[in-house]
């Protein structure tokens, strides 16, 4: 049977969601955990890869497995062997040919800004410090922008060859809640790094270092990686992946 899992992972001490040769990921973290559980060696599926220092509410995570526990007790038994910084959600039986990746809908993302004078040892590891006051409003007009499809291969960086950068995103805005700006976006897909290059932007747009109608021009060039420059991966957060239906 094929199974989906929810994760949740704090990504401070991982060189992103895929695995690599003698570093730590969480994708070997996590097919290590299912080995003990099943004894069987599975590769699993990510939704959405995530680089080093991401973190993510959200994930979604298939493998297939001949194991006989239920999906309440597969998530019990890998919360048991996964390190403190990695949690399974949640867990139940998807059709064999789910694929989180492909099947999916769209992808949210949140990047958090610690907009404050004084820099906070609580939120560092989680937000991005940035000192100077935001215009929350001004970067709402910027997100507008944003919406809708378009090339963005202004805002991607390490595109290797990559032929299509359209994206649609659905939506984007930011929101304050005292000292803490939340940046949320909604797309079909990113590419590599998009979201870090558009907060870095946006940030600029809210410290009315360029305009929004600079912003634009940006996004319409066309020209890859003039966007930016890309913020910290340690406020990025996978906060969802939407499927049709009920799937997940």
């Amino acid at each position: 049977m094929k199974i989906a899992l929810i994760v949740e992972y704090d990504g401070t001490g991982y060189y992103g969601s895929q695995r690599q040769r003698s570093v730590p990921t969480i994708q070997e973290a996590l097919e290590e955990a299912i080995a003990k559980v099943t004894g069987e060696n599975v590769r699993t599926i990510f939704a959405g890869r995530t680089d080093q220092g991401v973190h993510a509410k959200g994930q979604v995570v298939a493998f297939e497995t001949g194991s006989p526990l239920a999906p309440d007790n597969i998530v019990k038994a890998l919360n048991f062997y996964l390190p403190e910084d990695i949690a399974v959600r949640g867990a139940r039986r998807v059709r064999e040919d789910f694929n989180p990746r492909r099947d999916a809908r769209s992808r949210e993302y949140c990047y958090y800004i610690c907009n404050e004078p004084l820099r906070s040892p609580l939120k560092r590891q989680y937000a991005l410090l940035v000192r100077r006051p935001l215009e929350v409003e001004i970067m709402n007009e910027a997100c507008k922008v944003l919406e809708g499809t378009h090339d963005f291969a202004p805002f991607a960086s390490a595109l290797e060859g990559r032929v299509n950068t359209i994206r649609t995103i659905y939506r984007a805005g930011v929101t304050r809640d005292e000292s803490m700006v939340s940046c949320l976006v909604e797309a079909n897909a990113f590419l590599p790094h998009q979201m870090r290059m558009m907060i870095g932007s946006l940030i600029r747009v809210g410290l009315k270092i360029i305009k929004v109608e600079d912003f634009r021009k940006i996004l319409d060039s066309g020209k890859p990686t003039t966007a930016g420059p890309a913020v910290p991966p340690r406020g990025l957060f996978l906060l969802k992946v939407n499927y049709a239906g009920d799937e997940i």
